[in-house]
């Protein structure tokens, strides 16, 4: 569904990364992992047509995303970007609701659906108790669990977030988590960038690694997310843990 092929990423003057090359497909969950500074908001941006590529293409069903007018990529593609704060006191539901704004227009009235979707998503994310207060008197977690319930009314085809559990607790780390491989599991492409190993390890299918504005590898999980790779990726000792009896890893800094 989603496709770049050797794409080359960066700001005019500046560039960033080039030779991505990936594909998301419906039902898939693909974990975007590298050091700071290495290009994944970047890459990010890019397919999600925010940005133009410096090289290469980005296609979406085969058509190149940049023939896709912004109502018409906001039908296909929906972003959570990084928590941040914000200067206005919208209501969470109101902030939600503006994940429908593809779907009637900037300026049209919303519909009955356009609420119960909203209350929907409201409710998927255990948040429907901040429906009615201020996003600038909730805490950072609460308003990222807000954004990605704006994602989910948006009804996409494909979720794309960035750094999704940076600013959440752990609790609700394992909560976003699991709702990314519920999006999968009904059908949407989900790819998210994380600084944690083990959350790609345990909720994404496919890994992309990068590293100094290239691909240092890309394939299934849990061929790609071991020592080895990781030592590489990050140039840091890592500690590997493993459960006997399930077989299951994690990994630490070393």
């Amino acid at each position: 569904m989603l496709r770049a092929s050797d794409l080359a990423i960066g700001y005019p003057g500046r560039r960033v990364g080039a030779g991505f090359t990936l594909q998301l497909r419906p039902g898939e969950v693909l974990a975007l992992l590298g050091p700071n500074g290495s290009g994944k908001t970047t890459l990010l941006r890019t397919l999600l047509g925010l940005i133009p590529p410096q090289g290469g293409a980005v296609l979406l069903d085969e058509r190149p995303l940049a023939h896709f007018s912004p109502r018409e990529r906001a039908l296909q593609l929906a972003y959570v970007p990084q928590v941040a704060a914000s200067g206005f006191a919208f209501l969470a539901r109101d902030v939600v609701l503006m994940g429908r704004t593809a779907h009637g227009g900037l300026l049209a009235r919303p519909s009955a659906r356009d609420h119960a979707v909203v209350s929907a998503a409201l409710e998927r994310l255990g948040i429907a108790a901040l429906g009615d207060r201020p996003v600038t008197q909730i805490s950072g977690g609460e308003r990222q669990l807000v954004l990605v319930a704006r994602a989910l009314a948006q009804e996409p085809r494909c979720v794309v977030l960035d750094e999704p559990t940076a600013s959440l607790d752990f609790g609700n780390q394992g909560h976003v988590l699991r709702e990314i491989r519920r999006l999968a599991a009904s059908g949407l492409a989900v790819l998210f960038t994380t600084h944690d190993p083990n959350h790609a390890l345990r909720f994404a299918d496919q890994v992309l690694l990068i590293r100094d504005g290239g691909t240092m590898a890309q394939g299934p999980v849990r061929e790609l997310i071991d020592g080895s790779h990781l030592r590489r990726l990050y140039g840091a000792d890592i500690e590997e843990l493993e459960d006997g009896a399930s077989g299951r890893r994690a990994y630490l800094p070393g």
